[in-house]
Order: C-alpha cells, then sequence, then structure tokens
C-alpha cells in the first residue's frame, strides 16, 4: 500500500513539475508565438500577392519586336545609381515587363517595357511588404539580436508541446470529451481548458513540423547545420540564416558586365523550367571578367555563360542551367541531384511556406497558425482565470522522482537544441541562486510552496 501512495506522489509530483514547465515555457513564448504566426500566415500568401502587386506591369501594348536584352538591362541599370546586374526575369508572356534586379547601394526590383526600354517602376525590395514580413518573422526586426530570441521561442514552443503532450494524455478518463472534441456546456473554466487542449492535439504535429523546418534558418542552429553539411557538399546552400548572408550572396552575384544574347534568352525559355526563371552572370564568367577590365573584348562577352535558376517557391521543382554565350547548354543540376540532406531541407522548406502540395498544403499553413494563435490566447484565459491576486500562479513545485525517460527526452532536446539547453542552465542557476533567495520574488513565483 505504501508503495502504491509513494509512486502515486511521484506521479503528481511529476506531473505538477512538468505543469511547471509548460507554464514558464508559455510566458516566454506565447507573445513569439503569436507574432510568428501571424506573420507566417501572411507569408504564406506571398506569391498570390506578388502577383496581384505585378498586376500593372502585364497586358503591355506589343508593338513589334522586343529590345535586345542587353539594352533593356542597361535601360534599368540607368535608373539605379552605380547600378550593377543582379538578375534578369524571364517574361512569362509577350506583354508583360522585365523584371531586372539592380545592385546598389540596397537592392532594387526595375520593371523595364521591353518593346520601348521604358522604366515602368523600380522599387527597394527590402521595402516590399513580404520582405519585411519576412525580416520580421526571422529577425523581428533586430538583425542576429532578433533572430537569436526567434530561434530561442521555437525551442521552448517545442517544450510547450511536448509538455502539453504529456499533460493531455488521457489519465482515468470516460469518453473523448475533452479530448478530441471540447466540451463546451460544463463552464467557462472547463471550455478553455479543452479549447486550449484540444486544439493542440490537433495541430501539435503540424506546429512541430513548422518548428522544426524553420530551424534551418535560425541563426546558431542553422550555422551548426552549416557546418557540418560543409563537410561533404561544395554546393552552396540555397537558403539562409540572416539577411547578412544574403547580401552577401547578391554582392557574390552582382555583374558589372554582361552581354545576355538573344540566343541565351531562347535556350532559356525553351527549357520551359518552372517560372519565375532568372537569368544571372555564371560566377565562372565573373570570376575571369574580373581579373582585367581591359580584356573585356567582345570574344570573350560572347562567350559569357549564364545561370538560367528556376525559383520557384515548390523547391523540389527547381532546376539550374548553365547556358553558353552561343545558346549551348553547359550543365544542368535538378533537385534530384542534390545529396540527400539538402533535398530533405528543400521538401521541408517547401512545406514550411505552404508550396509543397498546392492550395492544401496552403490551408494547412494557415490552420496552424490559426490553432497556435487560439492555443495561446486561451492559455492566457486560462492563466488569468486561475491566477491569484498576489503571484504569478505557476504551478508549485513538489519534489519529484524524474524518471529515466523524462531524463532521456530532456537530453534529447538539450543535444538537438543547443539555445534551449543553454538558457535551460541559465534559469535553473537563476533559480536555486538568486529567485530563491528574493523573499518576495519567491513567494510571488510560488518557489517556497
Amino acid at each position: 500500500m505504501n508503495a502504491l501512495i509513494q509512486t502515486s506522489n511521484n506521479q503528481k509530483a511529476l506531473y505538477r513539475t512538468i505543469w511547471r514547465w509548460h507554464f514558464y515555457a508559455g510566458i516566454f513564448a506565447i507573445p513569439f508565438v503569436i507574432l510568428l504566426s501571424l506573420t507566417g500566415a501572411i507569408y504564406l500568401f506571398k506569391p498570390y500577392y506578388e502577383h496581384w502587386q505585378e498586376r500593372d506591369y502585364r497586358g503591355l501594348q506589343v508593338t513589334g519586336e522586343a529590345l535586345a536584352p542587353n539594352d533593356q538591362i542597361t535601360a534599368a541599370l540607368a535608373a539605379v545609381e552605380n547600378g550593377k546586374l543582379l538578375s534578369y526575369r524571364l517574361p512569362q508572356s509577350a506583354n508583360e515587363a522585365v523584371l531586372i534586379k539592380v545592385q546598389a547601394d540596397t537592392n532594387w526590383m526595375v520593371f523595364v517595357n521591353p518593346y520601348t526600354g521604358a522604366v515602368l517602376a523600380k522599387e527597394r525590395t527590402d521595402e516590399q511588404l513580404m520582405n519585411i514580413v519576412k525580416t520580421i518573422h526571422g529577425e523581428l526586426l533586430l538583425g542576429n539580436v532578433g533572430s537569436i530570441l526567434v530561434e530561442l521561442a521555437a525551442c521552448w514552443a517545442i517544450v510547450l508541446i511536448v509538455t502539453g503532450l504529456y499533460l493531455w494524455w488521457p489519465r482515468n478518463t470516460r469518453g473523448m470529451a475533452g479530448i478530441i472534441y471540447p466540451r463546451l456546456r460544463e463552464g467557462s473554466r472547463t471550455f478553455w481548458r479543452d479549447i486550449h487542449a484540444v486544439t493542440g492535439i490537433w495541430i501539435s504535429a503540424l506546429a512541430l513540423f513548422l518548428l522544426v523546418t524553420g530551424l534551418p534558418w535560425a541563426l546558431v542552429w542553422g550555422s551548426a547545420l552549416k557546418e557540418v553539411r560543409a563537410i561533404d557538399f561544395s554546393a552552396q546552400q540555397d537558403w539562409s540564416q540572416s539577411r547578412a548572408q544574403e547580401h552577401q550572396h547578391w554582392r557574390a552575384q552582382a555583374s558589372e558586365v554582361f552581354n545576355l544574347t538573344p540566343a541565351v534568352i531562347t535556350t532559356a525559355q525553351q527549357l520551359q523550367l518552372a517560372p519565375p526563371v532568372e537569368l544571372s552572370v555564371a560566377a565562372s564568367s565573373q570570376a575571369s571578367h574580373h581579373t582585367d577590365h581591359s580584356e573585356h573584348n567582345h570574344h570573350e562577352l560572347m562567350a559569357q555563360s549564364w545561370k538560367a535558376s528556376s525559383q520557384t517557391s515548390n523547391r523540389p521543382q527547381r532546376a539550374d542551367v548553365w547556358i553558353n554565350g552561343d545558346g549551348s547548354i553547359e550543365k544542368r543540376s535538378d533537385f534530384a541531384q542534390k545529396k540527400l540532406l539538402d533535398r530533405a531541407i528543400g521538401i521541408g522548406v517547401a512545406a514550411h511556406e505552404g508550396y509543397l502540395f498546392g492550395w492544401f498544403n496552403l490551408v494547412l499553413g494557415v490552420l496552424t497558425c490559426a490553432g497556435l494563435i487560439l492555443i495561446s490566447v486561451s492559455g492566457f484565459i486560462l492563466w488569468r482565470k486561475r491566477k491569484p491576486e498576489s503571484a504569478l500562479g505557476a504551478p508549485p513545485p513538489m519534489p519529484a522522482r524524474v524518471g529515466f525517460t523524462v531524463v532521456a527526452i530532456t537530453l534529447g532536446l538539450a543535444i538537438f537544441l543547443p539555445l534551449l539547453a543553454i538558457s535551460l542552465i541559465v534559469l535553473l542557476v537563476i533559480e536555486f541562486f538568486v529567485l530563491r533567495r528574493l523573499k518576495g520574488v519567491n513567494q510571488w513565483l510560488g518557489l517556497g510552496r
């Protein structure tokens, strides 16, 4: 009997301990979860928004033959002081403007009428709505500091979901009420508890997937992955951890000299890569041309090779093709040829951004973001309903014997998420050596009960 009582007490203590960590994880992560869910849901509609945004650059009057690609690029560069060519986007129809990306003090999008050479508009890329949303989502507009905060919030959100699943796990219940569907007529507190728990169980797998597939962009986790990847990968990765890395990529891609021949355009169109398709001067050509500007003769420019890259949001459909100045194909790289790690990340990124399997992927992303917001709001309401006036309202700690499974899960999370491990150690040190020694703070946090 005593053994049974002791086991029961240990189970209650463990439940209370996990509940307490769930509470603290929520206190920190909920504001970030709401912000990331809102910005993530908006960013899911990026292709549709940008298609609508460029509506004025379609339906142009076709007046004879289009200008030579070089003349179109020259018109775009003339519109931006000290501009260098980044890329030339192939129009998808004869009546569509050409989008030429130009690098100067910042990056510009220049829309050119391919028949008249008139610049229809030029826009800073960093002032585009979706780029601002992306920067908030990844860095909170705070650079590397914001990136670390977002990564830390994502780590603790994973803790929230894992501990939430443990707390939700049915114990001595009858039926599925409050487990897979909410009880709507048993009072306000039960209603909000069920909304919180039931929504959590329905979206937990999708939320974990979003959190894990977002880690390659994170500063600490992504940088570690980059180092591991570099051991056996020579090709450049097609995702970055920060705006600084994106700027480095753009600087490397920018070209002062160019000769985009009609043969290159014709070959790129015949390839029928998944749109949008961007043409940029191949890195090998840039290296040779930058060695000595006096050697830029007609023959060298004719031999200049270009890289045609599909920039479709569905990354498994992307491909890169290197085209010589005479239109012949030098080489091609498809998604299927990438290493397993890059393919796995590419598939994860495409699903994360809502493009892997069409509209259903988009719907799942929106529902997951909405569910995360609902969980966060209901969790806040539950806390306010049970919070005493003079205390934080955290579940009181109880001494518990932690089992092997809990230790293994904790160590696994710590190894997989190093930033989480560091923050956990810092929190424990602060709690045991500082907060417990401050009487008022101790009582408010409920540490002494």
